[in-house]
């Protein structure tokens, strides 16, 4: 029964071929929008996690400044001392590795070749807490962190720009005015989560950056991995104490530093990513119901082209029941149709907008499957009107029908 109303469905389809199209529009725009949006907004949030990731797996970053926007109350923010990382470096338990460093912009030359670069200067421990990895050589010594010698890694950015083919090892660049030697090549990271090419960069030892290149002790950024992700609230609630110590932050005071968890800024992220796409997909949800409400016109149409049809079934003895299931059957074929159309649609517009943006394509069975259960449902729902009008129609008043 089921099978034969399907094929009455899809034979009144081809009778109309071009109103069905239309009313299947809405179905299809609303299914492809909601199938489109969400796609790019899981890919948008792969992306986002991934480019995080680079920065260091199980990561706390500690800066001066207040947590809240500005400076401190009551204080300019300092910058940390060795004495800090010091303190920290003996008072923290299930650390994997970390690395004390400061960042500044300089002009990297090589031959004819120049390029404008972040440099960084820090601890061999640096690389492992970014989970760093070398193409070539590997990171300076410590007796070079601790003599300042003029030693340095280079992004593949630098490699490229710079060196053109050329083997970059043991080669001396000038950075800024200091001559130095490569010791090793990173490799490549992409840009960061923030917009930064990260492999346009120059890694040194920390006493050797700042006797040469800042001038100065400062210290603007302390990383420190945990073994796991377990033991990082443990830690960052530990640094929190250290810090307030050895800076001299009175009790009541603010703190003059800031503990960030990379794992808690990439699920806020994520978070908010996934806020938004569900968001814009309510949004484009809302032409499912322009849809469901054409299918319940184009319906009630239909009913009243052939009550005359429908009032010889119900006169040779066709049940109101099997009425209704044609009518019924036919508003879910049509919703389906579209259903699968929109699908199709929406994971063209999510590939091709993956490709524009640069972010990976993501495709979701199980969405899928929810769209077309979905559009189903839209059919049932506001097909059982005209299908119950249909079902309830006088025989002798639709046969009398013109």
């Amino acid at each position: 029964m089921i099978w034969e109303s399907v094929k009455l469905a899809l034979r009144t389809i081809r009778r109309n071929v071009l109103r069905s199209i239309l009313t299947l529009l809405g179905i299809v725009i609303g299914v492809a929008a909601v199938v489109a949006l969400v796609t790019i907004g899981e890919g948008a949030q792969s992306r986002m996690t991934s480019e995080l990731s680079k920065l260091g797996s199980n990561m706390l970053i500690a800066r001066p400044g207040a947590p809240t926007p500005g400076p401190p109350t009551g204080s300019d923010a300092r910058s940390f001392t060795e004495r800090d990382v010091d303190a920290l470096r003996n008072g923290l338990s299930g650390v994997r590795a970390m690395a004390a460093s400061s960042t500044k912009g300089a002009k990297v030359v090589y031959g004819t070749a120049s390029q404008d670069t972040q440099v960084t200067g820090t601890e061999p421990s640096f690389f492992e807490t970014q989970d760093w990895s070398f193409t070539a050589g590997g990171t300076f010594s410590d007796s070079d962190a601790r003599s300042g010698t003029a030693v340095c890694v280079i992004g593949a950015t630098l490699v490229r720009e710079l060196f053109q083919g050329e083997d970059p090892m043991g080669r001396v660049i000038r950075v800024n005015s200091m001559p130095c030697e490569v010791t090793g090549t990173l490799a490549p990271k992409g840009q960061s989560a923030f917009g930064s090419d990260q492999d346009n960069t120059v890694v040194m030892p920390l006493r050797t950056f700042q006797r040469r290149i800042a001038g100065s002790t400062r210290i603007a950024t302390i990383n420190v991995s945990g073994l796991n992700a377990a033991v990082l609230p443990a830690i960052q609630a530990d640094m929190t104490d250290i810090l307030r110590e050895t800076r001299r932050v009175n009790p009541g005071e603010e703190d003059d530093f800031t503990v960030r968890d990379m794992t808690q800024i990439a699920a806020a992220m994520s978070s908010t990513t996934t806020v938004m796409t569900g968001l814009l997909g309510a949004v484009a949800a809302v032409s499912l119901l322009v849809g469901g409400i054409g299918i319940m016109n184009i319906m009630l149409v239909s009913v009243a082209e052939r009550t005359r049809e429908i009032g010889i079934r119900l006169a040779i003895g066709a049940r109101a029941s099997q009425v209704l299931l044609q009518f019924l059957v036919e508003a879910v074929v049509l919703c389906i149709i579209g259903g699968l159309l929109g699908l199709a649609l929406g994971y063209a517009i999510a590939g091709g907008g993956a490709l524009l943006l640069g972010i990976p394509f993501r495709f979701n069975a199980t969405m899928a499957a929810v769209a077309v259960v979905f559009s189903g449902v839209i059919g049932v729902v506001f097909g059982f009107f005209p299908a119950r009008s249909a079902a309830r129609l006088d025989p002798i008043e639709a046969l009398r029908h013109e």
